[in-house]
């Protein structure tokens, strides 16, 4: 395990316009390593396509060839049981300003001593204040 990825950088790699440095070694280090992310990932990628495939800036050929890399990629999901989610991450929320969703990342991340990779300004300077690395 090498990095926690959050949705951001995920749906960067699905589109041209948002491409990025730490998105693109992000993806890079996948070729090699395995990511970790929280349960929530999933549905957050999800939403992120279908949001983007309402708006049109997805058709069907694209979401299928999304759809493919995530699916090839080395990334483990890790569940975020309610306990956690009352406890570790709503503490971290509210102390750090995050909603629940960028927090679980945050956890996640702070809990097994990898660096996150996200595009989110919010959560990175979150992640600076709790003395979690950053991919970059």
């Amino acid at each position: 395990m090498s990095l926690v990825i959050d949705a951001s950088v995920a749906l960067a790699w699905c589109f041209a316009d948002e491409v990025s440095p730490v998105a693109d070694a992000t993806l890079e280090r996948l070729a090699e390593e395995e990511a970790l992310v929280p349960s929530i990932w999933p549905l957050e990628v999800a939403n992120g396509l279908r949001t983007a495939e309402r708006r049109g800036r997805l058709d069907l050929a694209d979401l299928a060839r999304v759809r493919e890399l995530l699916m090839s990629l080395p990334i483990r999901v890790e569940e975020v049981g309610l306990d956690a989610a009352l406890g570790e991450v709503s503490d971290l929320a509210r102390n750090l300003e995050l909603t629940a969703y960028d927090a679980a990342y945050l956890a996640l991340a702070a809990r097994s001593g990898l660096p996150v990779a996200t595009a989110d300004e919010r959560l990175k300077r979150a992640c600076e204040t709790a003395g979690v690395k950053l991919v970059e």
